[in-house]
């Protein structure tokens, strides 16, 4: 004798609950119709009905996503305090464009689904996000950008050499040093200085015969520069 296969098996359960469910459901319909009549049965078919409608509806809002959009924008910095903000969204959908948690502007993609504004920042730190509207829901945030507003120039000090500081025979160097501020580059005819956790930088420059002229450069994060020149002589 041939064992049943599992497919049959599954197949055979299935068919046993399917029968016992139809024999459940005719058990509840004739003890409805003995005991309340016609009314409660039909009562009680509707209530299935909506059960089912709401079934339905809640699987409707669970499967209606928005998708995100995504800003475009990889800058950090800028001395500029206006931006254009850009990315790409669903089509024929609104972008709202938060910057620093305050909603700033509601704008429509174009056909392709992207879109572009410009936007005003604060100074200092300016944190950009935008979320999908679209047919009366939202979506979720989009990434963060994190742009720092920076509209003055960098500080720099020079602490050595003096301007027309004389320098002779084995002194055929000079330590270019002084101060800037945080997240500053400097450099020192084009080479660049070490700075350390106290924004202090420092340059051994090599001097050449007769007049030097020492050109100092801070460049911040934003592209603003604050440039400096110092002249020394040497003889050897």
């Amino acid at each position: 004798m041939r064992k049943k296969s599992r497919l049959a098996k599954k197949q055979e359960k299935k068919i046993r609950k399917t029968l016992l469910v139809s024999l459940l459901g005719i058990i509840i319909i004739v003890f409805l119709l003995l005991k309340f009549g016609v009314p409660a049965l039909a009562n009680f078919a509707i209530f299935l009905s909506g059960f089912n409608q709401s079934n339905k509806d809640d699987t409707k809002n669970e499967t209606s996503f928005i998708p995100t959009p995504v800003l475009d924008s990889n800058l950090t910095a800028t001395n500029s305090s206006q931006i254009i903000i850009s990315g790409r969204t669903p089509k024929k959908a609104l972008v709202e464009i938060y910057i620093n948690d305050e909603l700033r502007d509601t704008i429509d993609t174009n056909n392709d689904g992207s879109f572009s504004k410009e936007e005003m920042l604060e100074s200092g730190e300016n944190i950009v996000k935008a979320r999908t509207e679209l047919d009366g829901k939202n979506s979720n945030f989009s990434n963060t950008l994190y742009i720092t507003y920076i509209k003055s120039d960098p500080n720099l000090t020079i602490a050595s050499p003096a301007n027309g500081q004389s320098f002779q025979k084995e002194e055929n160097k000079v330590n270019v040093s002084g101060q800037t501020d945080p997240e500053v580059t400097v450099t020192v005819n084009g080479f660049w200085a070490v700075i350390d956790d106290t924004n202090s930088y420092s340059y051994d420059l090599p001097l050449k015969n007769g007049d030097n002229e020492i050109y100092i450069v801070a460049t911040d994060q934003a592209g603003n520069k604050t440039e400096k020149t110092v002249k020394v002589t040497y003889s050897q």
